[in-house]
């Protein structure tokens, strides 16, 4: 089973991490059922709603007893295909992707940067984080090699529309797109944006006019 399978809201595929990321933790500290308020409390999404995402899934938990958390995460883990590796390629190592490269989402098994790209000369054929930085143009060469279907764009703007249609043109099927650059890309190809300064812009308006009580 998959999220696509289910054709559930895209809202609630989006909590779908969120929850196992938590249920991860409960499991390492041993805990063995949860409740949706304690989920609530944990994620910060009411437990109705938790309630409702989780019942697009069927019967995952029973009345008076709450979630066993083992069932959870494993149920979360193959919905979530946490089972197989995702290889993920980074465009553009500048201070931001030298970064991303350096955590490489903490060495998890499931998910693992595999390659990176850049047009410096100073920085292709060496390796940041453990991971080898290849030059742009040899993206389909390496795409057949690494096999990757999703990648980081971390360029600067200016260059992001160009950069993704060379992801696009390789065989990429997902971009996560950290530059403040809208791309047009085509339909069958799924883009995430990731504007860090509307993000801190959001967060501080909502420090000022909606205060969470102390």
């Amino acid at each position: 089973m998959n999220i696509d399978e289910q054709k559930i809201p895209q809202a609630t595929a989006k909590r779908l991490p969120l929850y196992y990321r938590f249920l991860e933790h409960l499991h390492a500290s041993g805990k063995q059922r949860v409740s949706s308020t304690e989920l609530s409390d944990a994620v910060k999404v009411d437990s109705a709603t938790i309630r409702r995402d989780f019942s697009y899934f069927g019967a995952l938990g029973k009345k008076g007893y709450g979630y066993n958390v083992q069932y959870l995460l494993s149920f979360f883990r193959k919905t979530l295909n946490q089972e197989e590796v995702t290889k993920v390629f980074l465009v553009g190592v500048g201070n931001l992707g030298t970064a991303l490269l350096r955590y490489n989402f903490a060495k998890r098994d499931n998910t693992q940067i595999v390659a990176a790209f850049d047009v410096n000369e100073a920085i292709v054929g060496k390796e940041v984080g453990g991971v080898e930085v290849y030059h742009i143009r040899d993206i389909e060469a390496v795409k057949e090699e690494k096999d990757a279907t999703v990648a980081i764009l971390t360029v600067p703007s200016t260059a992001a529309q160009l950069t993704a249609e060379s992801l696009v043109e390789a065989g990429v099927k997902g971009i996560l797109n950290f530059t403040p650059a809208r791309i047009t890309i085509p339909e069958h190809i799924r883009i995430h944006h990731i504007d860090l300064s509307v993000e801190l812009q959001t967060l501080v308006y909502f420090l000022k006019h909606y205060p969470l009580d102390t």
